[in-house]
């Protein structure tokens, strides 16, 4: 007996190490350790018939068995299983890939990071405002006088009843309110630009948005001239547009600057030297932006001294750049987040 069971103790063994899957594991199973016809249930049943030494000699080697077996059985199971998750886990590589969503730099935040560069780079510092701002901000301290159109409740979006405070509080028309908060709290040598969201009850249409992007830039020291003013807009227009790109200043009326400008680029797409071009209609100047000096009322509102500062300001559109620069033709595309209008941008 003690040979058949070594004989046993080799076959499983060999059949357990060669098993390929959980169901020939559970045949093995009934095989080996079944209670009715299992082969180490038929050897338990012949030990009666042995000598006592024989006896216990073989139920020691089945009992060994037996443990070896379960073992044997445990451990191939283990190893069956770990191939299985292997197997699901590798890559198919004889799939075709798919090509991953990357995302683009919204065209919007582009054209103010591309600006912020260019100021950094002639000494600006980039600052953020409040887009809830008190009406002294945003009008009185700027010079801008009760009776003008931009203060009437239909051309602005107020937070607070009327009369409900002497300065109510509203979603900002223009960044402009910074150049007061900036220079309340510092001194001169100034250079800032802020870029920013803005608000206006403008009723959406291709050139119009009740929410639009701006960035205020202003100078302010003890001899800043309108020459040092045209340098850096032309420098910015450069930068833009590209380094053949001209600019034209007309007078206007802001009542923040005085004098004030209008500033225009030369066409960006016939040089200003075709009559039959769509974009700027034959004229070859596109307007980008107003500017001008710092008026003295809003130096005398930050408590600067009269006469002993100067300084200038602008401020332009984002989208209109953007618009300018790419040709869009209308601004609700910025804000409707189309994917077929962004990977074009």
């Amino acid at each position: 007996m003690i040979e058949k069971i070594r004989k046993v103790r080799e076959q499983a063994r060999q059949e357990i190490s060669s098993a390929k899957d959980s169901s020939s594991l559970d045949e093995l199973r009934i095989k080996y350790l079944g209670r009715k016809q299992g082969v180490i249930t038929n050897f338990m049943k012949k030990l009666p018939g042995l000598s006592s030494e024989e006896k216990r000699e073989a139920g020691q080697k089945l009992n060994f068995l037996k443990n070896e077996i379960t073992q044997g059985l445990l451990e191939r199971s283990i190893q069956l299983e770990k191939a299985k998750t292997k197997s699901q886990d590798l890559l198919d590589i004889s799939l075709p890939g798919i090509r991953p969503s990357v995302g683009n730099t919204h065209p919007v935040n582009r054209m103010i990071s591309d600006l912020s560069e260019a100021l950094v780079r002639l000494g600006f510092d980039i600052l953020e405002g409040p887009e809830v701002e008190s009406e002294y901000y945003n009008f009185s301290a700027l010079n801008i006088p009760l009776e003008h159109p931009s203060r009437d409740v239909f051309d602005t979006f107020y937070v607070d009843l009327p009369r409900e405070k002497q300065f109510r509080r509203l979603l900002r028309s223009h960044t402009s309110p910074m150049q007061i908060r900036v220079m309340e709290k510092l001194k001169p040598p100034l250079a800032v630009a802020v870029p920013g969201r803005v608000y206006r009850p403008e009723k959406p249409d291709a050139s119009h948005s009740f929410m639009f992007h701006q960035m205020e830039g202003f100078m302010v020291d003890r001899d800043i001239r309108f020459s040092h003013l045209k340098g850096v807009l032309d420098f910015l227009a450069k930068h833009i547009f590209g380094s053949k790109s001209k600019t034209r200043f007309r007078p206007h009326f802001f009542p923040f600057t005085e004098p004030s400008v209008e500033v225009d680029v030369s066409c960006i797409i016939c040089g200003g030297k075709k009559k039959t071009c769509p974009v700027c209609k034959g004229k070859g100047w596109l307007e980008i932006l107003g500017a001008g000096m710092i008026h003295p009322n809003v130096f005398k509102a930050v408590g600067y001294p009269k006469g002993k500062f100067t300084g200038f300001a602008f401020g332009l559109g984002i989208e209109r750049m953007v618009m300018l620069k790419y040709g869009v033709q209308d601004i609700r595309l910025f804000f409707e987040n189309d994917l077929r209008f962004l990977e074009q941008v």
